[in-house]
């Protein structure tokens, strides 16, 4: 029997290996991302693990998708379910981006730290938002709507499988590689000719949306592997003369603590298509909608401390504003010097980010009674605190990453009034319950915290006080 981890771990692969065929640059991504952590461990030795493994990180992929309608994200939903992968937090696209961009997204993701330290593979998802009026008027959405209705991504059979995986938790040997072999099939690029006129049309509001609903399937739009140095990956990647996006998206590099997520990718690459003509024609085109993307991942950050990263962003922006001939970047670096601490110990002090803690070994064992706050426990050597890795997603570095691959910057009607999308509303779309990232870490925190407790005979209530 193959169980879901497994399932999870075998389709990261074959998904990795099937758009490295299809997309070449990426396996010189991957190369790059393994010789960049292979020296970087070298250098720096255990302290290059402290947010996992050297094998978590070479296994660690983060895959992205796009589908059209509520029904197809619940089949989707059905099949990454078979892999033990969840939604995972809400991100609205809309507003993050100055080029249009009209999706919601989630991840798909295993939750439980074991499963992610054993394959973190994860999926972001968007989904178009037609009945927003900024983006599609009545006729067009009318159009789009009937469109995507009249499409089928996922073979019946492959939802019979992932159902049962879901369900059992597990496959045989035999359904397991038929529900590899599906799964990754529905994933790659198809060859049925584009109608090039409808195509077109749907471009000029934005080509995110022509990527999903201009064609007639859905397809992988970028594999990112993981890497602890994304600046030197940079640097050996732009050295080898591939075409890299402007920056680096996300935190600055800093002195300190990796946090949240920093994320770049090479641009889009001119694909050739085959498109249709009005007059039933087909000619060669080419098409710019598939990537690779990096990421370096750091330590997932409480409300607090995302509050205080948001406000940062802010202050970026407005000191870009105010000295346009400066580089965006070293006024980062100047305001998070400032504003973020450059210890894990003032980040967990300040409960401006995640850590699990530990009793640890070397700790008084003479009879003195130890202190009863997991602070004081941590200062005086009692515990150990791990810091909990960011698992999730950036909306702005999602849509910045998004932009730069972007043909044109399509239209946005700003006269008319958005349509709200929320957490909520996405869970009842897809019948599953979208989870808080936030409690997911905060479960993760309090869990180990109790734990101490019982081991040292303390009454701690879960929280850093």
């Amino acid at each position: 029997m193959i169980s879901q981890w497994q399932l999870r771990a075998a389709f990261a692969v074959r998904l990795s290996e099937m758009y490295g065929r299809e997309v070449p640059a990426y396996t010189t991504l991957v190369d790059v991302a393994h010789q960049v952590n292979e020296d970087t461990l070298r250098a720096r030795g255990a302290d290059a693990e402290r947010l996992g493994s050297i094998g978590r990180v070479t296994a660690e992929r983060h895959g992205a998708i796009r589908v059209g309608t509520p029904a197809e994200l619940r089949d989707v939903a059905r099949i990454f379910g078979a892999l033990g992968m969840r939604p995972v937090g809400f991100y609205d696209l809309r507003e993050a981006a100055a080029s249009a961009v009209p999706v919601v997204s989630t991840a798909f993701r295993p939750v439980d730290p074991g499963e992610l330290a054993r394959n973190p593979f994860r999926v972001f998802t968007s989904l178009l938002t037609p009945a927003d009026p900024r983006f599609f008027d009545a006729g067009l959405r009318s159009r789009l709507e009937a469109f995507l209705a009249d499409r089928e991504l996922f073979p019946p059979e492959l939802l019979h499988l992932a159902d049962r995986a879901e369900a059992e938790r597990e496959l045989t040997e035999a359904r397991a590689m038929r529900f590899l072999h599906l799964a990754v099939q529905v994933f790659e690029l198809s060859a049925e000719p584009i109608d090039q006129a409808w195509y077109e049309e749907l471009e000029r509001v934005s080509a995110v949306a022509a990527d999903i609903g201009g064609v007639r399937s859905t397809h992988i739009n970028h594999l990112t592997p993981r890497v602890l140095d994304i600046d030197e990956l940079y640097r050996r990647m732009t050295d080898r003369g591939i075409e890299m996006i402007d920056t680096i998206q996300g935190p600055p590099g800093r002195q300190g603590p990796d946090l949240l997520l920093r994320q770049t990718s090479f641009r889009a690459l001119a694909e050739p298509r085959a498109q249709r003509r009005p007059d039933g024609s087909i000619t060669r085109g080419a098409l710019r909608v598939r990537f690779g993307e990096v990421e370096a991942r750091g330590i997932a950050l409480t409300p607090a401390g995302r509050a205080l990263y948001d406000r940062l962003l802010t202050l970026v922006d407005d000191e870009a504003a105010r000295h346009p001939a400066a580089d965006r970047t070293e006024l980062a670096r100047t305001l998070w010097a400032a504003h973020v601490p450059a210890t894990e110990r003032e980040l967990a002090a300040r409960d401006l980010a995640y850590f699990t803690y530990h009793a640890a070994p070397g700790r008084p064992r003479d009879g003195t009674r130890p202190p009863a706050t997991i602070g004081a426990l941590e200062s005086g050597g009692w515990v150990r605190a791990e810091p909990v890795v960011y698992e999730d997603f950036l909306p702005r570095s999602a849509a910045g990453i998004f932009q730069s691959n972007l043909s044109g910057e399509g239209a946005r009607n700003t006269g008319q009034e958005g349509i709200a999308y929320d957490s909520d509303w996405l869970s009842g779309a897809i019948d599953r319950e979208v989870l808080d990232p936030y409690a997911l870490y905060e479960h993760q925190r309090s869990r180990s915290i109790a734990a101490v407790g019982r081991e040292l005979g303390l009454d701690l209530d879960g929280t850093r006080r």
